[in-house]
C-alpha cells in the first residue's frame, strides 16, 4: 500500500506545472534523494524511502510556495502533502500604469480539519480583496478622465503566529493617495478544534473591556513620559483638547495571540495617534486579565 501510495503521489507530482527556474532545483533534490534512498536501502528499506521523498518534496515546496502562487495553489490535490501548507497565495492582482499602482495578494488557508471554517476564511479573503481591486479600477478609471491623482494600494498578509495550537493571520491594506494609511484586519484560529477564536469569547463577561482600555492607557502614558517622540491621543492631566482621546477598546477590538501566548491588541494607523507612529500594537499582561479569562487554553 505504501509503494502504490508512494507511486500515485510521484505520478501527481510529475505532473504539476513547474517553473522554469525550479527545473534545476527539482532535478538536483530528486537526485540527490535517489544517491540517500541506494546508500541507506539496506538500513531503511521502505520506510527510508517514503522519508527521502518527503525530504525532497518539503525542499522544493519551500522555494515553489515562495516563487510561483500557480504551483502553491496544486498542491492540496497532493495526498498529505497538502497539510503541511498553512497559509499561501490564492491569487494576485497587479496594476503597473503611469501614476497607478495596485498590488493586491489573497491569502488561502489549508490543511484546517474544519473544511467549513476553512471554506468561509477563503471565501472571506476572496471577496474583500476582489472588492478592494474593483474600487481601485474605478478610481482608477474616474482619476484618469478628470486627468489628475496618484492612487496606489498593496494589500497583503502576514502570519502573526502559528503554533501546534494557534494560527493567527494579518490582512494587511495600505491605501496611497497623497497622504498614505494602513488597515490590519486579524483572523485567530484554534487548529485543533478547528473554530475562529473572537475577542469575547477568551472572557466571562464584558469587563475585559474597560480593564484592558486601562492598561493600554497605562502603557500609553509610559511610552510617552520615556520618550518625547512618542505621542498618542489620551488624556492626560492638564490637557484641554481631549476630542481625540482614547477612551476604550471595541469589543470586537483588532487583536491576534501571539507566540508566547500573549493578547495582543492592535490599532490602525491614526486611529490611536498621528499617523507617523503607524500601526499600534500593545501586549497586554496577562496577569492583568488572568481573573476574567475563561480558561488558560490560548491566553498564558
Amino acid at each position: 500500500m505504501e509503494d502504490k501510495n508512494l507511486q500515485l503521489l510521484k505520478e501527481r507530482y510529475l505532473k504539476t506545472p513547474i517553473p522554469e527556474e525550479l527545473d534545476s532545483m527539482v532535478n538536483k533534490a530528486l537526485e540527490e534523494g535517489r544517491r540517500y534512498t541506494m546508500k541507506r536501502r539496506n538500513i531503511f528499506k521502505r520506510t527510508g524511502v517514503v522519508a527521502a521523498s518527503i525530504a525532497i518534496f518539503a525542499a522544493v515546496l519551500t522555494v515553489g510556495i515562495n516563487s510561483s502562487p500557480t504551483f502553491a495553489s496544486t498542491l492540496i490535490k497532493v495526498p498529505f502533502v497538502g497539510n503541511i501548507v498553512k497559509v499561501l497565495n490564492f491569487r494576485e492582482y497587479i496594476v503597473n500604469e503611469d501614476g497607478f499602482n495596485a498590488d493586491i495578494k489573497v491569502p488561502a488557508v489549508e490543511g484546517l480539519e474544519n473544511t467549513e471554517l476553512e471554506s468561509s476564511l477563503n471565501e472571506k479573503y476572496l471577496a474583500e480583496n476582489k472588492k478592494l481591486y474593483e474600487e481601485f479600477m474605478a478610481e482608477m478609471e474616474k482619476m484618469k478622465q478628470e486627468g489628475v491623482g496618484h492612487l496606489g494600494v498593496d494589500s497583503g498578509y502576514v502570519v502573526k503566529t502559528d503554533t501546534d495550537r494557534i494560527l493567527s493571520i494579518g490582512r494587511y491594506v495600505v491605501n496611497t493617495a497623497g497622504s498614505s494609511s494602513t488597515i490590519f484586519k486579524y483572523d485567530t484560529i484554534d487548529k485543533q478544534e478547528g473554530i475562529l477564536i473572537t475577542l469575547p469569547s477568551l472572557f466571562k463577561g464584558s469587563s475585559y473591556v474597560e480593564i484592558i482600555s486601562e492598561n493600554i492607557k497605562q502603557q500609553m502614558l509610559e511610552q510617552m513620559k520615556a520618550d518625547e517622540s512618542i505621542i498618542y491621543w489620551v488624556d492626560m492631566e492638564g490637557e484641554e483638547d481631549t476630542a481625540k482621546a482614547f477612551e476604550k477598546i471595541s469589543p470586537a477590538q483588532n487583536f491576534y495571540i501571539n507566540e508566547e501566548g500573549k493578547l495582543v491588541i492592535s490599532f490602525d494607523e491614526y486611529e490611536v495617534a498621528p499617523g507617523y507612529m503607524g500601526v499600534q500594537e500593545f501586549i497586554i499582561p496577562t496577569e492583568v486579565i488572568s481573573d476574567i479569562l475563561v480558561s488558560n487554553t490560548y491566553i498564558k
